[in-house]
């Protein structure tokens, strides 16, 4: 009889502490998240990037597009990521920034490429992008900011240019959430070691970015001021790749690199 009154009682504890668990969980968000994902995502970028471009001076040089392009592609294929999907554009401006906007648009700044010490800093920055596309943290963040009423309008053509800025701008300007930041960072990780490429460049970007002139709200480290504390996230960069049996590989050669460095500061 006791034996079955303690069954009895844990199946009651079991239920109500899955119950407790799912109701914690905030599926009105989650399903209005995969149904603006389905049905609106690509209206919606290509609406906003159409909007952008008539601001911005988008990089002509066929070989800077060739070479961001060869190590995006390498890093899609190592991680499975279909390289067709992914829309790469580099616009000529000094900040140093990068972000994505919906249906895959990757948005990288020259002054990004710029200031990149090496290609790992720089396919460190482009797989925390990459990242945030895959966990479709780009959506989420709109949903939360603008709503889906007007995200809806927006992908019916029905937002006007004060809207769309505001949304270029917080996509560009604005951080994600911090837990969105730090599973965008990890992955970021994953991505590099799947393609043999050293994390740690990466974490020695945003530590040494943080602590030049560059890192100010005027604009020019804006890749890292709208982000969480730089410091605190090479930290656990460098935590989290520790201790992998990885053979590290180089992309280019330090010719080819001092080539794409110089192709962006000519533009």
């Amino acid at each position: 009889m006791n034996k079955l009154l303690i069954q009895g009682i844990l199946i009651v504890a079991l239920f109500f502490t899955v119950w407790y668990c799912l109701a914690k969980i905030n599926w009105v968000n989650i399903l209005k998240v995969e149904r603006i994902t389905n049905e609106t995502q690509k209206k919606l970028g290509d609406i906003i990037w159409e909007s952008y471009t008539k601001t911005e001076k988008l990089n002509k040089n066929t070989f800077v597009d060739t070479l961001i392009n060869s190590l995006v592609n390498k890093i899609c294929v190592s991680n499975s990521i279909d390289p067709q999907s992914i829309k790469v554009h580099i616009i000529i401006k000094e900040e140093v920034n990068a972000f994505a906007l919906p249906n895959n648009h990757l948005i990288l700044y020259t002054g990004l490429i710029a200031a990149a010490q090496n290609e790992e800093a720089l396919c460190g920055v482009i797989s925390h992008e990459l990242a945030h596309i895959a966990l479709n943290h780009v959506m989420k963040k709109l949903l939360k900011q603008l709503g889906i009423s007007v995200i809806s309008s927006i992908s019916k053509g029905n937002g006007g240019a004060e809207i769309i800025n505001q949304t270029v701008k917080i996509l560009s300007s604005t951080a994600f959430d911090r837990s969105l930041e730090k599973e965008a960072d990890i992955k970021a990780v994953d991505y590099l070691q799947n393609t043999l490429i050293n994390p740690l460049p990466f974490a020695d970007f945003l530590f040494n970015l943080s602590k030049t002139n560059n890192y100010s709200s005027q604009g020019v480290g804006n890749w890292v001021s709208t982000h969480p504390n730089p410091i605190e996230r090479s930290t656990y960069i460098v935590a989290y790749s520790k201790n992998k049996q990885v053979q590290y590989e180089t992309i280019f050669n330090n010719q080819t690199w001092q080539q794409l460095q110089k192709g962006v500061k000519e533009e």
